[in-house]
C-alpha cells in the first residue's frame, strides 16, 4: 500500500482523503484488519496547515487506537500543552477557562501544527503495514448493488465494497452520494499568520478576544511561535508582516509586538452539516460531512473522532450507528462555534455590553467554567 505501488484494483473499503480524518479512519481499519486503500489527491507535505489544537478526547481516541500511549505520546512531546483558554474583550480579559481540572489522562490543550498530527498518524499507519496512494484524484464514484467503483483523474478504477468521503468540503463522495450539506458561509474572511512575536499574556494560554471587527484566535506554538487566527471584513491573499502588525495593535492593543511572519494564508469558513452520513455504500466523515467556524479549534478533532468511530463501524458491521453517533455530535460543534462567533462579532453595543457583564459572572460559577472546559476539550462526545 505503498505511495508509488500500482493501485490495487479491489479492496473492502476506499477512503477518498488523507488528512488526519482518512489517517485515522486508516489507522482504526488497520488495527482491526480490513482491508482498505487510502488516496489523496496531493503529493505528500502538500497540504495547508491551519489546525493547530488536539483536544484532550482526540488524546483519548489515540490512546483507544495505541493502549501503550506511544501513539498520543509522541504527539505529545510534538506540540505544547496549554491548560487555559482566556477570553478578552480587545485586551481587557472578560473570563477564564482552564483545562488541568478535567477528568481525563490528558487535561491540557495539545498545540501543535496540523502536519505534525498528519505526520504522527501517517508514521502508525505505516507501522501497521498501510500507506497513502498519492497523488490520485477520484473524479468520479458511482455504486451499485455489489459495490461502489472510483475513477480516477488519470483513468485508474478501484473497486471497494464501501467507499468514504473524507475529502473536505467540496468532497466528491459527498456529491457522488446526493447528499445535501445545508448551512451557509460566513461573510467575513479569515486571516491565518504563524509568527514571532512578543505577547504580553504569555504561551500558557489560548485566547479568543472579540471586536467589533470580528474575533481573533491567538495560540503559542512550539518552536517558541504563536498562530493568529483573525475574522476580518476583507483580507488579503497573503497578508503580510505590516498588515498583521496593524491587525495585532488594532484587536489586542499594547498586547503584542509582532517581529517575524512565518507564514500566512486567508480562508473563508462555512457552517454547514450534511443531511446524512450515509448512502447506500458511500460515507461521509470529517470536512465532507460537517463544516464551522475555527473558534473553539474543534474541527481537526472531530474529523479525528470522526474517522476512528466510522472505523469501529466499518470492522463491526454497525454503520447506521456510526451515523447516530456521529451527526449529533457535528451539529452541537456546529452550533457552539456559531454562538462563539456571532457572540464574538456582535457591533450592537447593548449586546456587546451585556456580553462583557455577564461573561465574568458567568466564569465564576464552577459548573458552567467546567461544563465549557469538557465541551471544547469534547469530552462530552465520549
Amino acid at each position: 500500500m505503498t505511495g508509488t505501488a500500482a493501485l490495487p484494483t479491489r479492496t473492502d473499503v476506499a477512503v477518498v482523503g488523507a488528512g488526519p480524518t482518512g489517517l485515522a479512519l486508516a489507522v482504526t481499519l488497520a488495527e482491526a484488519g480490513v482491508d482498505f486503500v487510502l488516496l489523496d489527491r496531493q503529493a505528500e507535505g502538500a497540504n495547508t496547515s491551519r489546525a493547530a489544537v488536539v483536544h484532550a478526547r482526540t488524546l483519548e481516541v489515540l490512546d483507544e487506537l495505541d493502549p501503550s500511549g506511544a501513539l498520543s505520546g509522541e504527539l505529545v512531546g510534538r506540540g505544547v500543552r496549554v491548560t487555559r483558554f482566556r477570553i478578552r474583550d480587545g485586551a481587557r480579559p472578560l473570563a477564564a477557562v482552564d483545562f488541568d481540572g478535567l477528568p481525563t489522562a490528558h487535561p491540557y490543550a495539545l498545540m501543535v501544527p496540523q502536519y505534525e498530527t498528519e505526520a504522527v498518524l501517517l508514521e502508525r499507519l505505516r507501522a501497521l503495514g498501510g500507506d497513502v496512494h498519492r497523488p490520485y484524484e477520484v473524479t468520479s464514484v458511482t455504486q451499485d448493488a455489489d459495490g461502489v467503483t472510483l475513477t480516477t483523474a488519470t483513468g485508474e478504477t478501484l473497486r471497494a465494497a464501501h467507499a468514504v468521503g473524507a475529502d473536505g468540503m467540496h468532497s466528491v463522495v459527498r456529491e457522488a452520494a446526493g447528499i445535501a450539506f445545508e448551512g451557509s458561509a460566513y461573510a467575513e474572511s479569515f486571516v491565518l499568520a504563524d509568527v514571532v512575536m512578543d505577547w504580553a499574556p504569555g504561551p500558557h494560554e489560548v485566547t479568543l478576544a472579540f471586536g467589533t471587527a470580528g474575533p481573533t484566535v491567538v495560540a503559542p506554538l512550539p518552536g517558541g511561535h504563536y498562530r493568529i487566527v483573525a475574522a476580518v471584513a476583507e483580507a488579503p491573499a497573503e497578508p503580510d508582516l505590516a498588515f498583521v502588525r496593524t491587525l495585532m495593535d488594532e484587536r489586542v492593543p499594547g498586547q503584542a509586538a509582532v517581529r517575524e511572519l512565518v507564514w500566512s494564508s486567508r480562508f473563508r469558513i462555512h457552517h454547514r452539516v450534511a443531511d446524512r452520513y450515509r448512502a447506500g455504500r458511500l460515507l461521509l466523515a470529517g470536512d465532507a460531512a460537517h463544516v464551522h467556524s475555527p473558534a473553539g479549534g474543534q474541527g481537526m478533532n472531530t474529523g479525528i473522532q470522526d474517522g476512528y468511530a466510522l472505523g469501529r463501524a466499518l470492522a463491526t458491521g454497525d454503520l447506521d450507528g456510526y451515523e447516530a453517533r456521529r451527526r449529533p455530535v457535528a451539529r452541537r460543534v456546529v452550533a457552539l462555534t456559531h454562538r462563539m462567533t456571532r457572540a464574538a462579532t456582535t457591533r450592537n453595543p447593548v449586546l456587546r455590553a451585556a456580553r462583557n457583564a455577564l461573561l465574568p459572572l458567568l466564569a465564576r460559577v464552577p459548573t458552567l467554567r467546567d461544563r465549557l472546559a469538557a465541551e471544547l476539550a469534547e469530552l462530552t462526545y465520549r
